[in-house]
């Protein structure tokens, strides 16, 4: 008969999880899933069916829609009358990247931009300034519609 019996503590102090299984069962914290929204699978599918239901959590699935997020954007910087008056000094601006929208006075100056409201144009006016826009190309398709146009009243002038 054995006297002295070795400890099972002192055979499992080299291994890993030192008799406890899962590495991270043994430290204080319960068995939890994880952190934050670690864990939201099988067993906790119960939160997903909250996000569903609360707008709080709208944005949890990823993309929304027919079109993504990114795509969604605005594709032309905005800016104001207003704010080109406080920013901006000097007879000519040139903002060609910008749309310009009619918040604010017009004044004395020459604008050069990629688009401007009617609001805008005719406040600028009036104050004696003038907003320059790029000359846009007339497409083919208008310019085949009158010479169709043309045609049709050649012949009904000809059966006269």
């Amino acid at each position: 008969m054995r006297v002295h019996k070795r400890k099972k503590n002192s055979r499992i102090r080299g291994a890993r999880t030192v008799g406890w299984g899962f590495r991270q069962k043994h430290k204080g914290h319960g068995n939890k899933g994880g952190f934050g929204k670690a864990g939201t699978g099988k067993r906790a599918d119960h939160d997903k069916q909250r996000a569903i239901a609360s707008d709080k959590k709208k944005g949890y699935f990823g993309k929304q829609g027919l079109t993504s997020r990114g795509s969604a954007r605005k594709k032309t910087n905005q800016i104001n009358l207003r704010d080109i008056k406080d920013n901006f000094s000097g007879a000519k601006i040139s903002l060609p990247k910008h749309k310009i929208l009619g918040a604010g006075e017009g004044f004395k100056a020459e604008i050069t931009a990629k688009a401007a409201s009617k609001l805008a144009i005719e406040k600028m006016e009036k104050a004696g300034g003038k907003i320059i826009l790029p000359v846009i190309k007339e497409k083919k398709v208008v310019e085949k519609k009158v010479e169709k146009e043309a045609k049709v009243e050649k012949k009904s002038s000809d059966k006269k």
